[in-house]
């Protein structure tokens, strides 16, 4: 059985941290864009967040496209529908072995530069890798203070970074330890 490799490991763990909220937070709460201080709500960024997943998961030929994202609205309609879609995911994300992880990739990613294509940027597989785990952990801290202002708390660690989870996690063991 091969060994997790540690940037997918913590893709999964964010990925699974998705799924564990998206079994406590209601249909209602999931497909709602329409609160007081959001209009796009948490099924909007779930799915904005899967499908950068997709992208790079459907690299071709040396391409990760981000802005050709399909922008499917049944992920952000349908909780249980992106629960699927994040285990298939997951088990995707499994297959990536040590060798993927260097492979070298053209990523396309809007800039905000108006009407033109988006120019391409040299990565590798890893340092796609990295960005996901950032993007998803910041997009789950906008899922977090809107779900708060809906009423509903999320665990302390939902949308923390992980350099801040580790260094909270080093500290609670060094007060422990004293």
């Amino acid at each position: 059985m091969q060994k997790r490799l540690p940037v997918v490991k913590s893709n999964i763990f964010f990925l699974n941290q998705g799924i564990e909220l998206l079994s406590e937070v209601s249909d209602d709460q999931y497909s709602a864009n329409d609160g007081k201080y959001n209009k796009s709500g948490i099924g909007r960024h779930f799915r904005h967040i899967i499908e950068h997943y997709f992208s790079l998961l459907d690299e071709q030929n040396g391409l990760v496209d981000y802005d050709a994202r399909e922008r499917n609205l049944r992920l952000e309609n349908d909780r249980e529908f992106m629960i699927s879609n994040m285990q298939n995911i997951s088990q995707s994300l499994r297959k990536i072995e040590a060798s993927d992880l260097v492979k070298k990739v053209k990523v396309r990613s809007n800039e905000g530069i108006g009407e033109e294509d988006s120019p391409l940027s040299e990565s590798t597989i890893r340092r796609e890798l990295q960005f996901l785990i950032s993007h998803t952990v910041h997009h789950y801290a906008l899922i977090g203070l809107i779900l708060k202002t809906m009423g509903f708390e999320p665990s302390p660690e939902f949308g923390v970074a992980p350099s801040t989870l580790k260094h909270e996690h080093e500290s609670s063991i060094s007060v422990q330890a004293s």
